[in-house]
């Protein structure tokens, strides 16, 4: 009798031997599988993930591109309260009426509303601008002077909580642990000796 070399031959031997083809692989080779599935899945993800934010880090370097997070409905219901948006550094003489714009206020956080006027500021570069939230009926309680604010190019609702647990140092060391044991288990040497049956 020929020992059998080829996944065929097996095959055909263990029909011929009537033994069903799943009988004869063993569990764990299926467990395996299983297993080498969800790390390729997981992989991919991760480098998916690391892909977006090499991304965010070169927009921020070469286009003046941020996210923002909103705590609060100001701007609802065109950005809820928990959005992120991403924002986009931009010349004050590049707005105009109805852009939603961040401006920063120095001692105080930021504020993003809609521009509901402009007027000429104290220098050729500046403007004054007024602004609303979406929800509010009356408009910011003072104008802005303004050089550069941040203009919306657009938002996502509802991540700005998972956003900010990024920025955990637990949250930011348990990731990174992960993904390395993640790395370290695709590229493991594995035993490739297949057992007779």
């Amino acid at each position: 009798m020929t020992i059998p070399t080829t996944r065929r031959e097996l095959r055909e031997r263990a029909a011929s031997d009537d033994v069903p083809a799943a009988a004869s692989a063993a569990p764990g080779h299926r467990r395996a599988r299983v297993g080498g599935v969800i790390g390729e899945i997981l992989l991919w993800v991760a480098a998916v993930v690391g892909l977006v934010c090499i991304v965010l880090v070169i927009l921020a370097y070469t286009a003046n591109i941020t996210l923002i997070m909103f705590r609060t409905g100001s701007m609802s219901p065109t950005i809820p309260a928990g959005s992120v948006a991403l924002v986009q550094q931009v010349d004050a003489a590049e707005i105009a009426v109805g852009d939603v714009v961040t401006v920063d206020r120095a001692g105080e956080l930021p504020v993003t509303h809609r521009v509901t006027s402009i007027a000429e500021g104290a220098t050729e570069e500046s403007r004054t601008i007024t602004m609303r939230g979406d929800a509010n009926d009356v408009d910011d309680p003072r104008p802005y002077e303004v050089t550069t604010v941040r203009t919306v190019l657009f938002s996502i609702p509802s991540i700005a909580p998972v956003t900010a647990a990024m920025g955990n140092p637990l949250v930011l060391g348990g990731t990174t642990i992960a993904a390395a044991l993640l790395v370290v288990w695709a590229f493991w040497p594995r035993d490739r000796r297949r057992e007779d049956t």
